[in-house]
């Protein structure tokens, strides 16, 4: 089987399941994209080692790392091997040194686990062909830059200087706020941009 190799594009609040996400996976060499509905806890543990914020308490992921690590066990890879149904199926590949095991796991879980062991996530030519957007046919389809002015939402964090943010952002870290750091964190980042 010839994996593909994906990368993590992005995240965005899913427009068609309530409380839901979309993690957009992309083709490292293509202009392929995979999106997945995933829940909000995955979210959220996904974008927190992305940002790189730690919680004030380990998340289950995080746990999951640290009790694996203690007993020389990792995950060397994780690769989505079906998609059937609407569902994404994943393995987790993992090694203790001498033994490699697959395990199956759910897709977020998995993505949430290759960010915090630093593997890759691949998948293949036949989840691809029944899954992924072809970028060239839908060039816009992600593309946050087309909304016009009266589309885009002022944060009710844009009055509130940078220093304020930060502090303000790890204050709800500490407090086990991850969706309004979130907010906060994307706050800072459009001013980055700008």
């Amino acid at each position: 089987m010839k994996k593909i190799r994906l990368e993590v594009i992005g995240m965005s609040y899913s427009q068609l399941q309530s409380g839901a996400y979309a993690l957009i996976l992309g083709e490292a060499d293509g202009r392929r994209r995979l999106p997945i509905i995933i829940g909000s806890f995955e979210a959220q543990s996904i974008a927190l080692e992305l940002e790189k914020m730690k919680p004030s308490r380990p998340l289950t992921h995080d746990l999951f790392k640290t009790f694996a690590s203690t007993f020389d066990i990792s995950v060397t890879e994780v690769v989505i091997h079906k998609f059937s149904d609407g569902i994404f199926y994943a393995l987790l590949c993992c090694t203790n040194g001498e033994q490699r095991v697959e395990i199956d796991s759910r897709t977020s879980d998995a993505v949430a686990l290759a960010l915090r062991f630093r593997c890759p996530v691949y998948t293949t030519e036949d989840v691809m062909s029944l899954a992924a957007i072809d970028m060239a046919e839908q060039n816009d389809v992600f593309d946050m830059s087309s909304e016009s002015d009266d589309d885009v939402e002022v944060s009710e964090y844009a009055d509130i200087d940078i220093d304020e943010l930060e502090r303000m952002m790890q204050e709800a870290i500490d407090r086990e706020e991850y969706e309004k750091a979130s907010l906060i964190r994307d706050e800072i980042k459009r001013r980055a941009a700008l």
